[in-house]
Order: C-alpha cells, then structure tokens, then sequence
C-alpha cells in the first residue's frame, strides 16, 4: 500500500471510529505511569539490583513504582492496534525524555475487547491481504513523532502453547510472514526504530524467525515462579538457568538480546537470589543487552494451580 492510500485507510477508519463513538472509549497504552507519587515504605522490595556492571535495566511500570529509580533506562509500554488512543503516547514520551529513558512499544495486533476479536485465521488472512495494513501505519507513524529512542515489538511469544494469544495459532510459516509484513510496514513511516521479534523461549522458536533483515533485537521472556519450579523441575532455579533454554536457541542468530519481561515470585531467599541475579552480565550468555521487569500481576492464568503470580516489585503491604 502506498503512502496515500496508507493516509487515506488511516482517515476512513478513525472517521468510521468517530461516528460509531468508539473512540472515546479507547483504550490507552498500558505502562504510561499514573500521576501519582511512589509509596517508598513498603515492607517488601523485590526490584532486580543494580550494579556497574549490570546490563540495561528497564521495567513496564503502571503503578509508578519506578518512577524515581534512576537504574531504569526503558519504559516498556502494551497497545493494541485496534481501539486504541494513540495520542496518548505522547504522555509516554514526555515522561521517558524527562527521566532520559527510551521506549519499548509491544503492539499487540487484536483489540483487548474480546468481542472486537477476530479469530485467528481471520486475523492472518486479514494481515497477508493487506487489511491491516492502516492500523500498523497509525501505530508506526505515531511512534515516528515521538523524542524518544523507540523498539517496536509485534505478536510477541507467538511460539506459545498456553492459547493466550491469537497469533500464537498460526503455523511459523505464516507467522513469519505476517511478521515481515507488518515490519515493512512500519519502516514506510518510521525510519528511525528499532524491531524485536520476540518468542516466549519454547523449543520450536527457531521456525518461528522472520529474517535477519527484518530483525534488529531479539527478545525472550523469563520469569520465575518459586512452587512451579519446584512442580516441574524439582528444584528452584535460578535465573541464568531459566534464560539458558531459550538463549541456546536464538544465539546462532547474531542479534542482541533483551529480555523482555522479566518477573519472580517466591519466598524472600528466591526472590533474593533473583534480584541479585538477574540483570549481571553472563560470560555465557554474551549477546544479552538489556531485562525489563514486568512489574504487574499476570494478566493470563498459568497451569492450575498456580493461578496468577504477583510479579511486582512491592508487596501492598507498608510499613507503619
């Protein structure tokens, strides 16, 4: 689709917006902090430590936690692509430029109105035909207005077995696909980001990759879960032992890699080992850049029984 026509698209479907009233319930891009102070009293700390030597630090952060950590180099935001307010990014931007962090924007190609979504063939096929094109136009060509350094990643951990994503249902081949659409996409109107393709760590991952040259990071997720560990694995592990499987696997790419959510639970000498763990530098694992924290509950249930983990760095409970 030519620039023209991409405009064109990108007007029809807000007009088409603002007659059904949709817009104004938008949804905004989660992680833009709320205006409010962090609470520093609280009984429980469980933020990665941060050394000389550490690796870049960062953290999706809807409460604000580290609002006044001075370790924290990204800001990690979610949007959908469709029903969003994308004008609300700017809000995002004027708070990373201040704190002197870039932007990491995960897209995730679906509304998150259940009742907005397609299935997962309707969504590929919608994508190959060029249908969707408008709404990575709109997403690109307003991270392409901002101030801040911006990664883009789309459909992440699309090597998922757990059913939480759409995408996560397409053979590799079409994801693949898929994927170096979207990126062509987006470089039309934004020359100057950066894109992550970025599986879960599962072992079929490698079917999954698009291309070097549509590639410029690649992302993994890590978390630990201090009863899971012990279920499946029969011991805790600790974190380069979590990374491991997953880096194997995406090393032979030749990228920089990021993890790019990061989280623990556990009892205080789990959490602890963690924390001090997870942002060093590894002799092992070379090509990692950077780990952001997903500071937040989980927001898709894992395995029974384990429900949904509280990944944040505070406990609710303060200190009088």
């Amino acid at each position: 689709m030519n620039n023209n026509k991409t405009r064109t698209a990108i007007a029809v479907s807000f007009a088409t917006l603002l007659l059904t009233g949709t817009v104004l319930a938008a949804s905004v891009p989660r992680g833009i902090p709320a205006n409010v102070k962090p609470n520093t009293a609280h009984a429980f700390d469980k933020r990665p430590i941060i050394g000389p030597n550490s690796v870049t630090f960062g953290a999706y952060d809807p409460h604000s936690d580290f609002s006044a950590d001075p370790n924290s180099k990204i800001e990690h935001l979610f949007l959908p692509w469709e029903d969003v307010d994308l004008s609300s990014l700017s809000i995002a931007d004027e708070y990373a430029q201040k704190r002197g962090r870039k932007l990491f924007i995960t897209v995730e190609p679906w509304s998150w109105a259940l009742d907005w979504r397609s299935s997962p063939e309707q969504l590929l096929s919608g994508i190959l035909a060029g249908r969707y094109d408008a709404n990575m136009a709109a997403v690109c060509s307003a991270a392409a207005g901002l101030k801040s350094e911006v990664t883009i990643r789309w459909a992440q951990e699309m090597d998922a077995t757990d059913n939480q994503f759409t995408w996560s249902h397409w053979k590799a081949a079409d994801y693949a696909s898929a994927y170096r659409r979207m990126v062509t996409v987006c470089r039309q109107h934004n020359k100057s980001a950066k894109y992550m393709w970025s599986p879960k760590g599962e072992p079929g991952l490698a079917a999954f990759y698009p291309g070097n040259d549509v590639v410029d990071i690649i992302g993994l997720s890590v978390f630990g879960l201090q009863q899971y560990d012990k279920d499946k694995f029969g011991k805790e592990r600790t974190f380069a032992e979590a990374l491991a499987p997953g880096y194997r696997l995406v090393a032979g790419f030749g990228k920089p890699v990021v993890v790019a959510e990061l989280g623990y639970e556990g009892d205080f000498g789990y959490v602890h080992n963690w924390a001090e763990n997870a942002a060093k530098q590894y002799p092992e694992f070379p090509q990692l850049t950077a780990v952001v924290y997903f500071n937040d509950k989980e927001v898709y249930p894992w395995p029974r029984p384990y429900g949904l983990p509280n990944w944040r760095v505070v406990s609710d409970e303060v200190v009088n």
